[in-house]
């Protein structure tokens, strides 16, 4: 029975190798999915939410949870269970005192699975203990579909997520400049006395034009995972593939099919004046608002003329006003959908008048 059953799933897997997904890019993978870093739309997907097992990629949310937690000149003991793990080695020895920063470069560029396990006592005392920040940090940005069981990817029943979720993770390691500077280094010389330079596994980073991440990963189980991630025009993408035979070309395609049909445009600029709305009891009549923050958001070229603004500020307002205080907010809609919202502030600070200013303008006026 047992049997049978792995015989549909490979079948389900051979045949969804040879469909062609919409805007007729063929994947060999079982998911895949391609998003915008910056805001994190979603560009492409193929079966992006289906539960499945990472390998090494597991080690994007060790690196980001190790980033939160650890400092990067931190001096670490290698713990005797850090050495000698299965698979992928940095060739730790117990007793080695080796720093975190170190370690980082070993855990994405050589995808070491000792480097994750020392990295997880260092940070939490046990790999148990980490396992839990990095399961708390999966909710907190919304990878629901996600669990970990250890910090480097061997395979587990219950070690699994999906591509869309690691998507989200990627984008939020992303936001750690040093995990940028370290997924995108070729190689590494540590200050370690021996086994101490480190290539990069990742060949985006050589073969794909501003390439410039993520990670590898494999196990039997698995099938050939990768995340890849390139930046042009300041604008970067994340592609993943999930058990994908083909898995640099599949990524290649992910993000040709972005770069080539979507295109960055600012929607508002920050400091934009936005709207005029009338001012009682100040020193001015009106009070101009403008955005508090920029707004870029990849477009394809017929999306745009679907893009709605909207604002929301109340009438009148009275002083006194300090610059920059929040008054309304502007919302950026795509096809009905809001995609985005930012605060409108004060551009300037409007004092108080006094009474006899009041009175002034009342007679002025008459």
């Amino acid at each position: 029975m047992k049997k049978a059953k792995y015989i549909v799933i490979l079948l389900i897997i051979l045949l969804s190798s040879s469909i062609v997904y919409g805007d007729n890019i063929v994947l060999s993978s079982s998911s895949s999915i391609l998003i915008d870093s910056n805001t994190g739309r979603v560009l492409y997907e193929k079966n992006p939410y289906i539960k499945m097992p990472m390998a090494s990629t597991t080690k994007i949310m060790t690196a980001l949870v190790a980033l939160e937690y650890g400092k990067l000149d931190d001096e670490v003991t290698i713990d005797k269970e850090a050495v000698g793990v299965e698979g992928s080695s940095i060739y730790l020895r117990e007793g080695e005192k080796i720093t975190l920063e170190d370690l980082l470069y070993g855990l994405m560029l050589r995808s070491g699975n000792d480097a994750a396990v020392a990295i997880a006592i260092h940070i939490a005392d046990s790999v148990g203990n980490f396992v839990d920040l990095m399961n708390k940090k999966a909710k907190e940005i919304g990878a629901e579909n996600t669990n970990f069981t250890n910090p480097h990817g061997l395979h587990d029943d219950n070690h699994y997520t999906t591509a869309y979720d690691l998507a989200l993770i990627t984008r939020e390691a992303f936001k750690h400049e040093i995990f940028a500077k370290i997924v995108g280094a070729k190689s590494y010389v540590s200050n370690r006395v021996e086994n101490n330079y480190y290539y990069n596994k990742n060949k985006t980073l050589w073969e794909y034009k501003g390439g410039d991440g993520v990670k590898t990963g494999y196990t039997m189980r698995s099938g050939r995972c990768l995340v890849s991630s390139a930046t042009r025009n300041n604008h970067r993408l994340i592609a993943v593939s999930l058990n994908a035979s083909d898995w640099f070309n599949d990524n290649y395609k992910l993000l040709d099919y972005g770069f080539d049909n979507y295109k960055p445009y600012l929607i508002y600029d920050k400091g934009q004046f936005i709207k005029k709305i009338d001012l009682e009891k100040g020193k001015k009549k009106y009070l101009d608002l403008v955005t508090d923050s920029s707004f870029t958001y990849l477009l394809k070229e017929d999306e745009r003329e679907r893009l709605k603004i909207s604002i929301e500020v109340p009438d009148i307002v009275e002083a006194p006003i300090e610059k920059g205080t929040k008054i309304g907010h502007i919302y950026a809609f795509l096809d009905g959908k809001l995609i985005n919202k930012s605060d409108l502030i004060a551009s300037s600070s409007v004092r108080k008048t006094n009474i006899i200013e009041r009175l002034f303008e009342v007679f002025k006026g008459k």
